[in-house]
């Protein structure tokens, strides 16, 4: 019965929340409406899943309203055969709609817990096709580059630079970076040794922690 209820509240969900305000992409629209945000929160949040905002996931750490979830996703133009980095896996609720589109991800964290949590739900959940590290976010993940497109989950000060080399050509990249005393969501392309940087919305995001993000003092 509670599953039934979860159910109805991922369909209004991509109703209301994401086809309504913009969302138009089907692959991303299927992806959010397969996959179960429920169980990507702690037991206390479970009856908020669904609700238009960020929730706690503890260590400090949140897990995106979905609409920012379904954003970002859209943004990359992402196809079945790209290859996806993601930095910061938090609850994995991204990565897990991510590899829904894709074929491949492979996502970073620095806290081990968050990681080990994630790794769990995916392998009852049977996604079989994301790869999960332990390290600093900053410098990526080079053993498996280049990739396809980057998501940044997390806020920066600056774009890393490990981050741009790790684009493939034609590759994009979507983090939130710190700007003006607000945080705005970019869009990079990489065109050869050219990036081309697109501003697209503000957003609030957690800081991104790392040798080339913030240094643990925010």
């Amino acid at each position: 019965m509670r599953r039934h209820i979860f159910e109805e509240q991922r369909e209004h969900m991509v109703a209301i929340q994401l086809r309504a305000r913009g969302i138009t992409d089907e692959a991303v629209l299927s992806a959010m409406a397969s996959v179960p945000r429920e169980v990507f929160v702690p037991p206390e949040q479970c009856e908020s899943s669904y609700e238009d905002r960020a929730l706690s996931v503890g260590l400090g750490q949140t897990i995106s309203q979905p609409w920012i979830v379904a954003y970002m996703t859209q943004a990359l133009a992402l196809e079945p055969h790209d290859r996806v980095l993601e930095v910061g896996t938090g609850s994995g609720y991204q990565g897990a709609v991510l590899s829904r589109i894709v074929k491949e991800v492979y996502s970073i964290e620095r806290l081990p817990e968050l990681s080990a949590g994630a790794g769990k739900i995916y392998g009852a959940l049977g996604y079989g096709n994301i790869y999960l590290t332990v390290g600093d976010g900053t410098e990526g993940w080079p053993d498996h580059a280049p990739y396809d497109a980057i998501m940044v989950t997390a806020a920066s000060p600056v774009i890393p630079e490990p981050l741009k080399e790790q684009m493939a050509q034609g590759g994009r990249l979507i983090l939130p970076l710190e700007s003006d005393f607000c945080e705005v969501l970019m869009l990079v392309t990489r065109k050869a040794d050219q990036y081309d940087v697109v501003r697209l919305c503000e957003c609030r995001f957690v800081p991104l922690i790392g040798r080339f993000g913030y240094h643990g003092d925010r």
